[in-house]
């Protein structure tokens, strides 16, 4: 998406979800397939139509439940035949969830999966199970985190690719030792 004619707009560097709309906001994929496409460079409506494979009244709809939430902004409008063209951008570098809240998570997977199953090639996806100290996790965890916050962006003539970067520790678990199951 060409930005040459958009002025400079500044976003914040992180926005923390914390608003029931917000979190609503978040309840469905598309909307964070929105997110995603919009975390680079302002885009109108069209655009994202064009780019999502989505109907514009679904964007269009989408789009103003993300903007009630506060987590997308107009940026710059331009008239056009009869009307005035908008373009969108997310308020801020990174959106920050809260620990706690499932559904978000469950959601924002749901995109992520959406994403790779339109994925113009085959994408790398693993799942491991590690038994780790605190400190390797750590470890482990500003690794990852430096390793995503530090790759520098080649521009806007290269593909986009999707990163998605987790660490977690894992609940426990429920016994299979039978002698462990109440009998009734």
């Amino acid at each position: 998406m060409a930005t040459d004619m958009l002025p400079d707009q500044p976003r914040d560097e992180q926005l923390e979800i914390t608003s029931p709309e917000q979190f609503k906001a978040l309840g469905h994929p598309f909307r964070h397939r929105l997110l995603f496409a919009l975390g680079q460079w302002p885009a109108t409506i069209s655009q994202l139509a064009a780019s999502l494979g989505a109907a514009k009244g679904t964007v269009a709809h989408h789009l103003g439940v993300l903007r009630d939430a506060g987590m997308v902004r107009v940026v710059h409008t331009r008239p056009v035949r009869g009307g005035t063209e908008q373009y969108y951008q997310r308020v801020a570098r990174r959106l920050l969830v809260s620990p706690g809240h499932p559904g978000a998570t469950g959601a924002m997977l749901g995109a992520v999966a959406e994403e790779i199953t339109a994925a113009d090639d085959e994408p790398l996806l693993l799942l491991r199970h590690l038994r780790l100290s605190a400190a390797q996790a750590e470890r482990l965890r500003a690794a990852l985190l430096d390793l995503v916050e530090d790759t520098e962006d080649a521009g806007a003539d290269e593909p986009r690719h999707g990163v998605l970067v987790s660490l977690y520790r894992q609940g426990a678990r429920p016994s299979t030792d039978p002698a462990a199951v109440p009998s009734s």
